[in-house]
């Protein structure tokens, strides 16, 4: 059944949401050539930050800021700088393309984590549209006789990541606001990546071209997540969900675009399959939810 006209919103709102990340990360990526990992980091996030910040004041949000130390928030901000730092080892290693499939793993691991510990029946269907996904992902990362690359291997940690903090952090109250929970994170990653820089590198003064290319990663970034949470505002998540998955094609595009990668017969047979089990266990879901209503 095709989207409400109502819903087309949401839908081009998460396409453009999963357009800007791919954006954002190709200009760390292209910065991170020319300096150290967690300084671009932290260049990003400080000026995430400053996005943030205008994004509290325009909506106002900033009088719920004392939302953002509820533990939960705190908790789901530092499993995100978590995946973000395996996310940028990734990044800098291996095609953008790659690192975007392998990551988008993470809704299968939460299945998989939800039936090993709070014992859910996964059923036949869902474990062979999981093991399709975690197939499709070893065939974007090729391990050879010596086994996966240290980027693959980053690439999966960050799937893993990015599980955990979907999983740990479900019962964030609703009553704290998107942006609230978006400027914790912001916070957090900040000071993690500020800190990681004066422990494990020496500041490398940046060029003003690499200023300005941080602060457009920063400022699209966060304008990526205003995307987000407006989809989820104009359309059910069940209708812009699957739209989710044009961060794979965005991300092809910009790989070709910008470093001329092309993803070779195998890799594309595995991206396919990551996104096609994504999208069928969300079908299947959706299906399962209506008949229980019913």
């Amino acid at each position: 059944m095709p989207p409400a006209q109502s819903h087309w919103s949401g839908i081009v709102a998460m396409v453009l949401a999963t357009g800007l990340f791919v954006v954002s990360d190709s200009l760390m990526k292209l910065t991170a050539q020319g300096l150290q990992p967690f300084q671009v980091l932290f260049m990003r996030g400080f000026f995430g930050l400053v996005s943030c910040s205008l994004l509290l004041v325009a909506t106002g949000q900033m009088r719920q800021l004392g939302g953002a130390l509820h533990w939960r928030a705190i908790l789901r901000a530092m499993l995100e700088a978590a995946a973000t730092f395996f996310y940028m080892a990734a990044l800098s290693a291996m095609p953008i393309a790659d690192a975007i499939a392998i990551g988008q793993t993470a809704p299968l691991l939460v299945i998989v984590a939800m039936a090993v510990i709070f014992r859910e029946r996964i059923g036949a269907v869902r474990l062979a549209l999981v093991c399709t996904g975690f197939l499709g992902a070893l065939l974007v990362a090729q391990p050879g006789g010596a086994g996966l690359s240290p980027a693959a291997l980053y690439a999966f940690v960050t799937a893993m990541m990015v599980a955990t903090r979907d999983l740990l952090t479900r019962g964030t109250p609703s009553t704290i606001p998107t942006f609230v929970v978006l400027t914790t994170t912001t916070v957090v990653l900040t000071l993690a990546t500020g800190c990681a820089t004066l422990i494990h590198e020496s500041w490398m003064p940046p060029s003003l071209d690499q200023w300005v290319t941080m602060a457009a990663s920063g400022f699209i970034v966060t304008l990526g997540q205003m995307a987000i949470f407006l989809s989820y505002r104009r359309a059910p998540a069940g209708i812009v969900a699957p739209y989710y998955y044009s961060f794979t094609v965005w991300a092809v595009i910009g790989g070709f675009l910008v470093w001329g990668e092309v993803p070779n017969g195998l890799a594309i047979t595995g991206m396919v399959m990551i996104v096609a089990s994504g999208l069928a266990l969300l079908f299947v879901r959706s299906r399962h939810t209506q008949e229980a209503i019913a």
